[in-house]
């Protein structure tokens, strides 16, 4: 068996004390086409995750393995859950976001912004307030693979949008492509992935921070890191605001201060992550065309949606 120790890259000594010498990575599931979307559901012991060109949302439990959760999922990629403990998803040929009632009822909750359709909304997260924050990039409607290609009638954005009023409003949008979000651990700072023009030779791709003000309004928006190689597509925080981020060679972590940590190591670019498990200190990582895990010496800062 291969030395749990040799999974990691320390770059920071911080980064030593978050390593169990004794826990190393592990397969869970494998055999997809882009794995996207990971979303631990505490209540019920379970992962669930997209399995997005195939159309599905996959479930896994330690003790019953595999199984579809949803086909079609029309096309969904990021999911969150909200104070109720409902679930909120992406959906790239919808061009929505739809929430799964605790009734199992599947309702649309927001597709236009100003009278037009959204995009393909990529990555979702709530915050204590009630309220939803989406990134709205283009990708999911430029290609075939993960959605099927249509027209843009509005430029990408970030967005936030009250489920209780059904205002939404652009929080942000001097974005070519954004991607991942996470807010700090007591959602004053707001953490973007801007993943760029994927036509562009050269595209904008690192990692955004805003200070976020009571109401919600952003300022900021300057660069915190910019990931190497690849990029961040998705990213978590810990509890005490790390930020663990997708990478083309695995998980980054940082500090809070934008400072490379350590790595988790993998052979194949990852997509997303999220914390799961009894105490949220297991790292679910989709990782390609398949999800592994490892326990880490940290936990994932809470989150405001029930169950998680």
């Amino acid at each position: 068996m291969a030395d749990p120790l040799d999974t990691f890259e320390i770059h920071d000594p911080r980064f030593r004390g978050y390593v169990l010498d004794n826990a190393g990575l592990e397969e869970i599931a494998s055999g997809f086409r882009w794995v996207e979307g990971p979303v631990w559901m505490g209540d019920w012991n379970c992962l669930l995750f997209q399995d997005l060109p195939r159309n599905r949302t996959m479930r896994w439990s330690e003790s019953e393995g595999l199984s579809v959760y949803r086909a079609p999922s029309d096309y969904g990629n990021g999911q969150t859950r909200d104070g109720q403990g409902r679930l909120i998803a992406c959906s790239h040929h919808g061009r929505c976001l739809y929430r799964t009632e605790h009734d199992g009822r599947v309702v649309t909750l927001v597709d236009r912004h100003a009278g037009k359709r959204l995009n393909a909304p990529n990555d979702v997260i709530t915050r204590s307030d009630g309220t939803i924050w989406f990134t709205d990039p283009v990708y999911g409607i430029s290609n075939d693979y993960e959605g099927g290609r249509q027209c843009s009638e509005q430029p990408p954005a970030l967005y936030r949008f009250d489920p209780e009023t059904g205002e939404i409003r652009v929080a942000a949008g001097d974005f070519d492509g954004p991607n991942g979000l996470a807010f700090s651990p007591d959602e004053r700072r707001l953490y973007v992935s801007e993943t760029g023009d994927q036509t562009h030779p050269t595209p904008r791709q690192y990692i955004r921070i805003f200070d976020v003000a009571a109401d919600g309004t952003l300022s900021g928006g300057d660069v915190f890191h910019k990931i190497e190689p690849g990029y961040c597509d998705g990213m978590k925080v810990d509890e005490d605001g790390n930020v663990w981020s997708s990478a083309a060679d695995g998980v980054h972590c940082l500090s809070p201060e934008g400072r490379l940590l350590g790595k988790i190591r993998l052979p194949e670019r990852v997509s997303n992550l999220t914390w799961g498990g009894v105490h949220r200190n297991r790292l679910f990582i989709a990782a390609s065309q398949r999800v592994v895990s490892i326990f880490l010496n940290r936990r994932g800062a809470p989150l405001p949606g029930a169950g998680q």
